[in-house]
């Protein structure tokens, strides 16, 4: 099959779970032999960095790139909102990409065009007008709980009220779309219970986020510390990640120094904000941006995930399993997965519970392998590319 990606961000480098997600989806085609086209957004957050990229990689996707900007300007926000349109999703419409898509479509012909997020659906018509491809819609997130969540939880009476009205606009394109789409893939049950129900007659399917495990050999096996090394690796530009994180600083780590004086915690990720630098210390270090985020998670043992809001599925929850690291995490982080808490993976919502998962895990260390391993053995059944590439092309079939 001939299949156009649209991407609001460049998936190569794989610079954050969002982009790893798009990237395999690629490589899981490519290497079933189908032929793969990818047009992408660039914008300041996610730049395009062909330089870096390998020959083959853009030989094979004949890769390109329009830039955008989508930094967000309050006067365009309350613009949008006067307007009716949401802010969330038409910052990232351009006329430049609606010339270059155009000029792909009129140029190449294709079995499928898949908008991988809900950001580029505005370029729906452009697809329409110009090709006979059929369109399906990849959801990595129900992206209006994202922000209902966020803007339940913010501080701000004003911020909070200008996010209800915002996310009410968000709400409603996000819903719209099943009935301009030719089908859907959602990224967990729970998403596609969700637009199942919104849109019982449209083609959906579930088609997790799957990785090669063969890229997420561990060295050695994993030999439990009776000081453990607390860590959290992710996007720091992505607001659900620093507001769970600065809970955590505030409310949870405190208390686990006072009964583990020597543990420490180092946070990784691209983006570290200010409100979280201001927390580094003896046991608080801040790595920045790692060069490879494998070799990070297997130098430590614990991973922290204290999401509070969010949606879909947290994709390095995934990878840490796929590496043996003992997770722990929120109902939220983990809503999405089929996992059992305390079989493979760890699940705690209050300050206390966090606490205590983390002294038990100190104290009975050898339960981090057993975790651990159970995790590894999570993601191989259900997390594998090449079976998830072959759920993706049945589903291309079924509805073309």
């Amino acid at each position: 099959m001939r299949v156009l990606q649209l991407c609001h961000k460049p998936p190569m480098p794989p610079v954050d779970g969002g982009c790893i997600a798009i990237n395999n989806i690629t490589q899981g085609l490519l290497n079933s032999g189908h032929e793969v086209k990818l047009l992408s957004l660039a914008t300041h957050k996610h730049p395009c960095r062909k330089e870096i990229l390998p020959a083959d990689y853009l030989e094979k996707t004949r890769f390109e790139t329009v830039f955008v900007d989508t930094d967000v300007k309050g006067f365009d926000a309350l613009a949008s909102l006067l307007k009716g349109k949401s802010y969330h999703v038409y910052r990232f419409y351009s006329r430049e990409m609606v010339q270059k898509l155009a000029q792909v479509l009129q140029q190449e012909s294709f079995d499928i065009v898949q908008l991988e997020s809900i950001f580029v659906a505005p370029y729906i018509p452009v697809i329409r007008k110009y090709s006979k491809a059929k369109i399906v819609l990849r959801l990595h997130n129900v992206e209006h709980i994202i922000w209902e969540r966020i803007a339940r939880n913010h501080y701000s009476w004003f911020k909070k009220f200008m996010l209800k009205q915002m996310n009410r606009q968000l709400k409603r394109y996000e819903c719209s779309l099943m009935n301009k789409v030719d089908g859907y893939m959602a990224i967990s049950d729970v998403d596609y219970k969700f637009f199942h129900e919104l849109s019982p007659s449209t083609p959906g399917t579930v088609i997790p986020f799957a990785l090669d495990m063969d890229n997420y050999e561990t060295e050695d096996e994993y030999i439990p510390s009776d000081q453990p090394e607390l860590f959290h690796l992710g996007s720091m530009n992505w607001l659900p990640n620093v507001e769970g994180l600065e809970w955590f600083l505030e409310d949870v780590f405190p208390a686990i120094l006072e009964k583990f004086p020597t543990l420490t915690f180092t946070m990784a990720g691209r983006g570290i904000p200010e409100s979280l630098q201001r927390y580094a210390s003896d046991h608080v270090i801040i790595a920045g941006e790692v060069e490879s985020a494998n070799e990070f998670m297997l130098s430590k043992d614990i991973m922290i995930v204290p999401l509070l809001s969010g949606s879909g599925i947290r994709i390095k929850i995934i990878e840490g399993m796929a590496l043996g690291k003992t997770i722990i995490t929120t109902s939220i982080g983990a809503e999405s997965l089929n996992v059992e808490n305390g079989k493979n993976i760890f699940i705690a919502d209050t300050a206390e519970e966090f606490v205590a998962v983390i002294e038990k895990c100190v104290k009975t260390p050898d339960i981090c392998t057993i975790i651990g391993e159970n995790a590894r053995h999570y993601v191989a059944l259900n997390h594998n590319n090449e079976v998830v590439t072959q759920e993706l092309i049945d589903f291309y079939h079924e509805i073309s």
